[in-house]
């Protein structure tokens, strides 16, 4: 059951290019020059079989670029879809670009994926397996709830929406408000005092972009942005929220 304080509709500009990434971080201590030389010359081939039809799916990483304490490429995979001809499906493939960014930060380096949600795991998975030779070893960061609530209250003029977390109310799992200067409300107070904040969507007044956050890493920006100025957003206002620990 979820509870909700509607006081106006957000309405985001449809019109714009949503761009979409998730930041995580390494469980050991590597320098961006051994991640060069690990993810340098990757290539993956993978057979796929549909009936009468066999494909070779093809995963590789290019681009790759270090310079300032920041490691970027690309990771060029592979993927089926189906077009009908006539009577009959056939399996086709595609090939779909992301970009990645490893960045060094308090002791830690850091990586983000220029993906939504599911794809920014799967080749975070992909990854920690070329890196380490294992899952496991690329992990979600966290950004803590007090974290989050600071930087809402820093940006709270532009806070659009709140969702609570780990409600103590029977039966209710998320709280939820909407509207203008949400701080302000009583019911901010009520929810903070029931739950922890756990994504937000706010107006940065450093940048101006509308950004959604939450507590694991997800950000998505409602402006029409370079990838170049979403990875500058991430670290200058992103990366200071992150708790992690510092590998040695």
């Amino acid at each position: 059951m979820k509870k909700n304080l509607k006081k106006k509709r957000l309405c985001l500009d449809c019109g714009t290019l949503v761009l979409a990434g998730k930041i995580f971080r390494l469980k050991e201590k590597v320098t961006l020059e051994g991640l060069a030389d690990k993810l340098k010359n990757f290539r993956m081939e993978e057979k796929y079989r549909e009936n009468d039809f066999e494909l070779t799916l093809t995963t590789e990483i290019r681009d790759l670029n270090l310079k300032l304490g920041k490691l970027e490429g690309k990771i060029l995979r592979d993927e089926i879809i189906h077009i009908r001809q006539k009577d009959t499906v056939k399996p086709i493939p595609r090939t779909v670009e992301s970009s990645f960014f490893f960045y060094e930060y308090g002791g830690n380096v850091l990586l983000t994926v220029l993906e939504k949600k599911r794809k920014a795991n799967n080749l975070a998975n992909l990854l920690s397996r070329i890196i380490f030779g294992e899952l496991g070893f690329v992990v979600e960061i966290k950004i803590p709830p007090e974290n989050l609530k600071k930087y809402h209250e820093q940006n709270f003029e532009g806070t659009k929406i709140i969702f609570f977390s780990d409600v103590d109310i029977p039966n209710i799992e998320k709280l939820s408000l909407y509207g203008e200067n949400l701080a302000n409300t009583s019911l901010y107070m009520d929810f903070l005092s029931h739950g922890s904040m756990w994504y937000v969507v706010i107006t940065s007044k450093k940048h101006g972009y509308v950004v959604g956050l939450t507590g694991n890493g997800i950000v998505t920006i409602f402006n029409r942005i370079s990838p170049e100025e979403f990875l500058t957003y991430i670290i200058e206002e992103i990366f200071p929220l992150t708790s992690t620990e510092k590998v040695d």
